[in-house]
């Protein structure tokens, strides 16, 4: 009777996430101001602030109130953000010096500047080995540093061009490969690679979010999310985003993966049925809101972009112009589901 039991709360638990909804909405926007371009941004819910990547500088903001706390600089070509958890250390991938920067979170001053490979772009923090992992998009690898010291602990050679990655908070980390639309995973304390998993139809991945208690990855790709199973490698699904796909988050609070489009859209995908994965929202934000992140304890979205003005003439060295930012239009749109 006990195990039956147990059984039937399984299955009534796991009915209740295919079934909830996930009406994300608009709830706040902040114009943050000023000039220059933008890549990551990253929700530190420990200590309650919103860093973003911002031009040659991270600006920091309340993550509930949006007032801006402070900058981070120098951090030529900022590309990254992340914090140690318990720590006042925190670390930018500098696109342009090839280089990492260690700043302390609570007065916002950089302490030391760290060499790692060409153009580090994507990093994140692994709590199993306590080490920040920057993944070298150009140099097709990973500069490994313990966490607390900023020390170089070693290099982990990806055999192509990272992008954003995933802990499994037991030992292994799984990196999208842009180049070869693979997903390389690796283990975070020996560095040695134990797999290469092709993602089916899915090109150029760079989002990649991860719904661990079901061991399932879903990596952002050219207008298509592929999910993967995390033990196998196995592609499971092959559901259509938005164009201009970049970032992807998991929430946990709505069982959703959801994509972040430069074309201005979310791309809100869920398991709706055992095995069935299927878009169940399309969110509209703005043109050019490709980068996202969410708040563990609140569950709500972050994403940033500007306002834009025509672009600039062709030309033979720049055939295909981006269009022009307008200066003072940098903003930050916060999202939540009813």
């Amino acid at each position: 009777m006990k195990a039956f039991l147990i059984s039937v709360a399984c299955l009534c638990l796991t009915g209740s996430l295919f079934a909830q909804s996930a009406n994300y909405h608009l709830v706040k926007k902040t114009i943050i101001g000023g000039e220059g371009g933008w890549d990551y941004l990253m929700a530190d819910a420990d200590g309650g602030r919103l860093y973003i990547s911002h031009g040659t500088q991270v600006d920091v903001l309340d993550l509930k109130s949006h007032e801006k706390l402070g900058v981070i600089t120098p951090t030529p070509g900022i590309h990254g953000i992340a914090v140690v958890p318990g720590t006042s250390v925190g670390y930018t991938t500098n696109g342009r010096p090839n280089t990492a920067t260690m700043f302390d979170t609570k007065t916002f001053k950089a302490t030391k500047e760290i060499p790692t490979g060409k153009k580090p772009d994507a990093i994140m923090y692994d709590a199993f080995s306590k080490r920040v992992f920057i993944f070298n998009n150009e140099g097709n690898s990973a500069t490994v540093l313990d966490a607390t010291t900023g020390n170089v602990a070693g290099t982990v050679e990806l055999g192509g061009a990272p992008e954003a990655a995933v802990s499994d908070d037991h030992g292994l980390i799984f990196v999208n490969l842009e180049d070869t639309n693979e997903l390389a995973v690796f283990d975070a304390k020996s560095l040695s690679v134990k797999h290469h998993w092709k993602l089916g139809k899915g090109e150029e991945p760079t989002g990649l979010a991860f719904d661990k208690p079901r061991h399932r990855l879903f990596s952002t790709c050219n207008k298509v999310m592929v999910v993967l199973d995390s033990q196998t490698g196995k592609v499971l699904a092959e559901v259509p985003t938005g164009s201009g796909t970049d970032g992807a988050v998991f929430d946990t609070s709505t069982g959703s993966a959801i994509s972040s489009n430069g074309e201005g859209t979310l791309t809100v995908v869920k398991e709706v049925k055992p095995g069935q994965f299927e878009a169940v929202q399309t969110v509209t934000t703005q043109r050019g809101a490709r980068t996202i992140t969410i708040d563990p304890k609140s569950h709500h979205i972050f994403v940033t972009t500007a306002e834009f003005g025509p672009a600039p003439a062709a030309t033979t060295e720049n055939p295909k112009p981006r269009p022009a930012v307008k200066p003072g239009t940098f903003m930050v749109l916060e999202y939540a589901a009813k």
